[in-house]
């Protein structure tokens, strides 16, 4: 999933005002990602979640009247999740499709789990074998999203993972982005 000119923001917001925590003082940290401006004295990264993958913004799902902008519906929640407080933005290392990986936090909740919770996303617990506890948090959010039939678990969906790869699925869209059913 991308997070993109508000995620922007939030981190560079994050950076100016608490150094990070694995930096000694008068030190800063430095990421290295494709930047693009917003205008000349704002700039935007994406980064990628770790651990979660998103609907991408033009993905289709399948619910029981048609399908339904499952990927616009991701977006939207990921940036409504963004404005409603401070994000900690938590890099792992990693590079996924030419972007940093990392964790966001934003008042203390996990965006992934938030995103895989309300069907929006998928875990991808590979990626979290050095955090454990969040892998074991992403697959029980999974559960309960399926069982409750939330957000593309409604219906029926191609993984964000092979719709980036070209399947996709033959049906009109109905032009909404929410869920069937809210």
């Amino acid at each position: 999933m991308r997070l993109t000119a508000i995620a922007a923001l939030v981190l560079a917001g994050a950076c100016s005002a608490a150094t990070p925590p694995d930096t000694g003082p008068g030190e800063t940290r430095a990421i290295t990602a494709r930047g693009r401006a917003l205008d000349g004295d704002t700039v935007s990264i994406d980064i990628r979640l770790s651990g979660a993958d998103a609907f991408e913004s033009r993905q289709l799902c399948r619910g029981n009247t048609g399908c339904w902008q499952c990927g616009k519906a991701a977006q939207d929640l990921a940036a409504r999740a963004l404005k409603s407080g401070d994000a900690v933005i938590r890099l792992t290392g990693a590079v996924s499709y030419g972007r940093p990986v990392g964790t966001v936090t934003i008042d203390g909740r996990d965006l992934g789990e938030t995103m895989i919770a309300a069907g929006l996303a998928v875990p991808v617990t590979g990626y979290l074998r050095n955090d454990p506890d969040r892998a074991s948090r992403y697959v029980v959010a999974h559960h309960r999203a399926v069982a409750a039939r939330a957000g593309a678990h409604s219906g029926y969906y191609i993984d964000p993972a092979r719709w980036r790869r070209g399947e996709r699925l033959s049906c009109k869209a109905r032009g909404s982005p929410r869920p069937p059913g809210t």
